[in-house]
């Protein structure tokens, strides 16, 4: 069964809640009693991360200047 956490006390506790977590436990956080949201734990990471995983699949376009017209979308 999940544990039910409200946020003041997940608030006041966040470095325990993450640690029963990480130690497997699932923990609803609650808010006035309504569940929402699920702290997990998450997966092992599988691996080191090595540079170059997209060689090949990122051509010099990539690095070229976007148009005005993407450049202004992003500046609204």
């Amino acid at each position: 069964m999940d544990a039910v956490v409200n946020v003041h006390v997940a608030k006041t506790q966040l470095s325990r809640l993450l640690e029963r977590a990480h130690a497997g436990e699932e923990i609803v956080l609650a808010k006035s009693g309504k569940p929402y949201a699920r702290l997990v734990p998450l997966a092992p990471i599988e691996g080191k991360r090595v540079p170059g995983g997209l060689e090949g699949q990122v051509d010099d376009s990539f690095f070229e200047d976007l148009p005005e017209s993407e450049l202004a979308a992003w500046n609204n």
